[in-house]
C-alpha cells in the first residue's frame, strides 16, 4: 500500500477497479491502491476507469477517492469515462462488414463526444476501397490494416498517442490480432487471462487502462458493438446530430425541425441523391430512426443518459 508520504500529487487517473479496490496513477507517477468514499454509493455514482480523481488519506494511512472531477463523457458498458477516441475494428471478410452496426457505433460515439476511428482489418482478404471511401467521405479517419501481417499498424499506433482510447469489434473482427501487433505486452496479459477463465467466458466488467504510445488504451474483455448498442440510447431528436455529414445540408431543409425521413424539401435527402452523402449512411440513419422514433426521454433510465 502506497502511503501519503510516498505521494507527490493527490490528483490522478483511475486505471482500474477490481472488486471495489481502485488503482490510481497520480500526477507524480505513483500507483496508489485505494477505495472510494461511501457517499458515492449513496449518490449512485461509481468511479470509472478514465476518471480524474482526488485522493485523501485516513488516519490509518489508507487512501480514499474523495472526489471525481467533472467528466466529459461516460459509457455504461464497458464502464469508462473521458474517452477521446473509440476505435471501431471492422472485418472486411469472415465476417463481412455490417454498415448498420458501424453507423450505430459512430452515432453513439458522436453523441458522447468521442472521436470514432474506423479500422478496416483483413485487407489481405478483401479490397477496402469502397468502404474506406464511403467513411472518409462522411468525415471519419479510416485506417486499413492486416492484423495477420502487421501491414498498416504503425499509422494506427500513432493515433493512440496522448489520450484515452478503447477498441471495439465483434467476434471475428480481429481486434485481438491488432492488439497483438500494437502492444505485445497487452496481448500476453490477455492470453493469460483467457487460459485461466476458459474460452468464450467474457462476462467480466473489469476495465483497465494501460499506458500505450504516449496515451492510455482500455483493455476491455467482452467489449463489443452489442454492448454499446444495448446500453447507449439516442433519441430521435438527437440522431441527425450524430451523423456529421448531415450538418452542411440540414440548414437548407425547407421546414424547421426536418427529421430527414421523407419530408418535402429535405436538403439531406437531396444531398444523398446528388452523391454528397453516402447512400449506405442515409439508409442506416433511416433504420436507426425507425428503432427510436417512438421512444420518449422519460422512458430512458437515468443510467443510460449523460
Amino acid at each position: 500500500m502506497t502511503t501519503k508520504q510516498g505521494v507527490e500529487n493527490n490528483r490522478g487517473l483511475l486505471l482500474k477497479d477490481v472488486g471495489g479496490r481502485y488503482t490510481v496513477r497520480t500526477g507524480g507517477g505513483e500507483l496508489v491502491e485505494c477505495r472510494a468514499r461511501g457517499l458515492f454509493r449513496l449518490e449512485k455514482i461509481s468511479p470509472l476507469a478514465g476518471d480524474q480523481v482526488e485522493l485523501t488519506w485516513e488516519e490509518t494511512g489508507e487512501a480514499v477517492i474523495s472526489a471525481i472531477l467533472p467528466r466529459k463523457n461516460t459509457l455504461v458498458r464497458p464502464p469508462l469515462a473521458n474517452l477521446d477516441k473509440l476505435f471501431l475494428v471492422v472485418s472486411l471478410k469472415d465476417p463481412a462488414p455490417n454498415t448498420l452496426v458501424i453507423d450505430k457505433l459512430t452515432a453513439i460515439a458522436e453523441k458522447k463526444g468521442i472521436e470514432p476511428v474506423l479500422v478496416l482489418n483483413k485487407i489481405d482478404l478483401e479490397d477496402p476501397t469502397e468502404l474506406q471511401d464511403a467513411y472518409r467521405k462522411a468525415g471519419f479517419a479510416v485506417y486499413t490494416v492486416c492484423g495477420k501481417t502487421g501491414e498498416g499498424i504503425e499509422p494506427l499506433r500513432a493515433q493512440l498517442a496522448g489520450g484515452i482510447c478503447a477498441f471495439t469489434g465483434n467476434t471475428g473482427a480481429g481486434k485481438s490480432s491488432l492488439l497483438n501487433r500494437i502492444a505485445p505486452e497487452l496481448a500476453l496479459a490477455t492470453g493469460e487471462i483467457s487460459k485461466k477463465l476458459g474460452r468464450g467466458r467474457h462476462t467480466t466488467r473489469t476495465v483497465e487502462l494501460f499506458p500505450l504510445a504516449g496515451g492510455y488504451t482500455a483493455d476491455t474483455p467482452g467489449f463489443s458493438s452489442v454492448d454499446l448498442g444495448r446500453y447507449e440510447v439516442i433519441l430521435k431528436e438527437e440522431l441527425a446530430g450524430c451523423f456529421r455529414e448531415f450538418a452542411p445540408h440540414q440548414e437548407r431543409c425547407r421546414f424547421a425541425g426536418c427529421l430527414h425521413v421523407g419530408e418535402l424539401g429535405c436538403a439531406v435527402a437531396k444531398a444523398v441523391e446528388e452523391g454528397e452523402i453516402p447512400p449506405s449512411r442515409y439508409r442506416s440513419y433511416r433504420a436507426l430512426y425507425e428503432e427510436v422514433k417512438d421512444l420518449k426521454e422519460w422512458q430512458v433510465r437515468p443510467s443510460k443518459r449523460d
